[in-house]
Order: structure tokens, then C-alpha cells, then sequence
């Protein structure tokens, strides 16, 4: 029996995934039909983007689990018409740029880079930075991406601190959990990295009374979510000096409007949510190995907590 497959995006995702994922699917050994317009009750699965026109799951009597184009899912998890499975994708295309991209940020403070770029004024300044194992990391958010970043943090050789809601265990992160396990991940951290998901109990994790845990002179990465962050607390951790600079990808409006004071702070990096973005040809992989085993009634990958939220 042909598979129905709905793919619910915009227009240029369409163009971007119909190859990718019609190959996936193929060498999956999938017998499948994927378009972008079915009547609703012929539906079996959905291969979505939060922003696509499909808002009321309700009609689709048939679906078997919706399938998310994107690691966050906070813009569907609420949807109360949506009562069948859904994943979230973890991708390790994904998961490497992430790495690439949070490495580089943090070997860029680790390293002073800023000063040597910035300072080319004939004076020689003969201060070298320590080794990576005296540099102490925090990651918050051990998800399946941060607990990558902080191992290739680890195989770096710094000092790496993890925090998750709940307990974790990583190999070579020392992992902490709960309020308390915030304050004493945030305490000694000299570079924070953002991971969390986006949920009513992340937001605003950095706020004017954890910045102020944080040694004096600390460095922020955010790649996560841009509500993880207090924006005017950070602004005045900033001018304090409590925080020494911030390289935000994420934010609470996208694009970034032209008159946030993020743009022209010296000690705030914007960068436009570049961190990571989605591969078409290995999320078509990951979503095409879903749908291969819940046809074959194995148990879908990466299915979220909807109490959770993730």
C-alpha cells in the first residue's frame, strides 16, 4: 500500500527537500506518494515547518505522526489538534554546524582574537591566554546538540560544565541539574553557551540575577533561543562590565529590527541566525528512517515530551 506523504512548508522548502527527501524515501525502500497537496483524510504523515499553512490537524483522520523540518518545536507542541506523534529533528548536519559554529565563537574569546583584530596600533602586547583546560565552559541545555557541544568543547580540552533540568550523564562533562545546579554551573563559568529549548520555564534563564552569578568579565554565546536571554538585563550587564561581550544568533523578534540596541552595542556580535541551519539532504535522511520504522512498527526517533515541551 502507497504511503501518502504530506509536505506542509513554504514554497521554497518545497523546492529545496522534494529531491533530497524523494531520494531518502526511495533508498528507505519506502512505496510512497510525497506531494505538497492531498485531500486531508488521504494523509498518512506530515513532513511540517510550524509556519506552513497547516494550523488544524483535525481533518487529517488517517495521519500517523507529523514529522517537524526543525529542532524547535515550540511553534507547534501547543497546537491541541495535533494528537498524534510528533518528532523533532536531530540531525547530524545539523548537530556538526552547530559544533563548528559554537567552537569557533568560543575559541575567538578564548583566544582574545577580538583584541589582536582590533588592536593593530603598534603596541605589542605580549599576553598569552591560557590553555583551554583552565578555561571553565558552561553549557546550559544537554539536549541531543548541547551534549555534542560540550563533549567537542571537552575534546578541546576545557573545563566543561553542563546543566539540564534533569540529572544527565556525559562522559567528561560534569554535569549539574536543578536551581541550585544553575547557580553553581553559572558561578565559575567564564563562557556561557546557550542550548535550551524555548519553553515557559527557559525563559529568561540569563536574567539581571543569574548574569550577576557569573564572574565578572564573562563571555554569553547564544545559539538556542533567543527568550532564553533577559534582553535589558543583559544591556545593563553589558555597560556594567559584568558581562564582557555577547554573541547572540538568536532573538526574540526575526529578523533582528534595525533599532535594537544589540546592533550598535561594541560588545554585542549579532549574528543572523546562522548557527545551524537544517541540511536538506541529511534531514530527509532522518525523517525518511522515521517513517521506515513506524511502518515497520518500530518506535519513531526523537519523539517530543509534549509535557515537556521539547
Amino acid at each position: 500500500m502507497t504511503t501518502n506523504i504530506l509536505f506542509a512548508a513554504k514554497a521554497e522548502r518545497w523546492t529545496t527537500y522534494e529531491t533530497p527527501l524523494t531520494k531518502a524515501l526511495t533508498g528507505a525502500g519506502i512505496d510512497f506518494d510525497l506531494r505538497t497537496e492531498f485531500a486531508p483524510e488521504e494523509v498518512d504523515y506530515i513532513v511540517y515547518a510550524p509556519n506552513s499553512d497547516v494550523q488544524d490537524f483535525t481533518p487529517y483522520t488517517r495521519l500517523r505522526a507529523v514529522l517537524n523540518l526543525w529542532a524547535g518545536v515550540e511553534g507547534v507542541v501547543g497546537n491541541e489538534t495535533l494528537t498524534v506523534p510528533l518528532t523533532r529533528l536531530v540531525d547530524h548536519g545539523l548537530t556538526q554546524g552547530m559544533i563548528e559554529w559554537v567552537m569557533g565563537h568560543t575559541l575567538r574569546y578564548h583566544l582574545g582574537i577580538d583584541g589582536h583584530i582590533n588592536g593593530q596600533d603598534g603596541i605589542w602586547r605580549n599576553v598569552a591566554p591560557p590553555l583551554a583546560q583552565d578555561r571553565k565552559v558552561t553549557v546550559l541545555g544537554l539536549g541531543a546538540l548541547g551534549a555534542a557541544v560540550a563533549q567537542a568543547l571537552a575534546g578541546l580540552g576545557f573545563d566543561v560544565t553542563g546543566w539540564s533540568r534533569s540529572p544527565k550523564e556525559i562522559d567528561r562533562i560534569h554535569c549539574e541539574c536543578g536551581p541550585q545546579g544553575l547557580q553553581a554551573a553559572l558561578s565559575e563559568a567564564d563562557i556561557v553557551v546557550l542550548l535550551l529549548p524555548n519553553t515557559p520555564a527557559t525563559e529568561n534563564t540569563l536574567n539581571a540575577e543569574s548574569l550577576a552569578l557569573m564572574p565578572r568579565g564573562a563571555f554569553i554565546i547564544n545559539p538556542g533561543r533567543g527568550p532564553l536571554i533577559d534582553d535589558d538585563a543583559l544591556l545593563v550587564a553589558l555597560d556594567s562590565g559584568q558581562i564582557a561581550h555577547a554573541t547572540l544568533d538568536v532573538f526574540r523578534i526575526e529578523p533582528l529590527p534595525a533599532d535594537h540596541a544589540f546592533w550598535a552595542h561594541p560588545q554585542v556580535t549579532v549574528t543572523p541566525h546562522i548557527a545551524s541551519e537544517t541540511r536538506a539532504s541529511t534531514a530527509s535522511q532522518v525523517i525518511a528512517e522515521n517513517i521506515r520504522r513506524d511502518l515497520n512498527g518500530e518506535p519513531l526517533l526523537h519523539v517530543v515530551d509534549r509535557t515537556l515541551g521539547y
